[in-house]
């Protein structure tokens, strides 16, 4: 089965004190230590983000590495990401993030993981990169379209409720079809998608939501989304 777990936010680096997303992710891999893999391409490979990874993960029932493009363990990056069970992708600078990626043929070798049952997950431009389109920061002020790599559908707005600018620039470059139709996501929530459709939404918050936005009868179209809060058994809310 492909899987994507996209993040709006949260996990490791923005909720270390609520691992709920985390575990989620590790959980569904199915199997008692599966290999998960940090990719901090966004960061620019920062040090300290790769050792926040370890320090949140190390003790959990899993396999750690990571993979620095700019200081790369192996020449052979396909055969050390086919390998993992799970590839999990950090935030920063996501214009940067594919564009290396595409040098390194990353791209290419992500997709044959996604096609082999390898998670993909992360947040922010770890959780862009996987759809058609989204909307980035990346080139400095304002927030601009961009082209993921389509693993998935439409296009996606993460940090929906963190960054006030998020949801009106979702809203207008829908309604000005510079983008299509998509999902937006709070800080908090994950959009589990399986073989490339939306089956679960779960969150860290409970006021955390999810969101599809689309044109309808030309206007813009915001519903939100069933949910399930993660740090209450899983009790369904919306």
């Amino acid at each position: 089965m492909r899987q994507i777990i996209a993040l709006g936010g949260g996990g490791f680096s923005m909720e270390p004190d609520h691992p709920f997303l985390d575990d989620y992710i590790l959980q569904q891999a199915n199997m008692a230590n599966p290999k998960i893999c940090f990719l901090p391409t966004a960061s620019g490979d920062s040090a300290g983000y790769i050792e926040r990874f370890y320090n949140a993960f190390e003790s959990k029932p899993c396999t750690t590495s990571h993979l620095s493009l700019f200081k790369p363990p192996t020449r052979d990056l396909r055969s050390f990401i086919l390998e993992k069970d799970v590839v999990y992708v950090g935030g920063g600078n996501t214009v940067n993030m594919l564009l290396l990626w595409k040098h390194w043929g990353l791209d290419k070798i992500l997709k044959e993981a996604y096609e082999q049952g390898t998670i993909l997950t992360g947040l922010s431009a770890g959780s862009i990169c996987w759809f058609e389109e989204g909307i980035t920061d990346s080139y400095g002020a304002g927030l601009e379209p961009i082209n993921g790599l389509g693993f998935l559908s439409g296009s996606h707005a993460p940090h929906y409720d963190g960054e006030h600018e998020r949801r009106p620039t979702f809203h207008r470059l829908i309604n000005e079809k510079r983008i299509k139709h998509g999902i937006a996501a709070d800080d908090g929530v994950g959009l589990h998608y399986q073989n490339g459709s939306l089956t679960t939404i779960i969150k860290s918050r409970k006021d955390a939501h999810a969101y599809s936005v689309q044109i309808n009868h030309g206007d813009i179209e915001e519903k939100q989304l069933e949910s399930t809060y993660l740090g209450n058994k899983r009790k369904k809310s919306s």
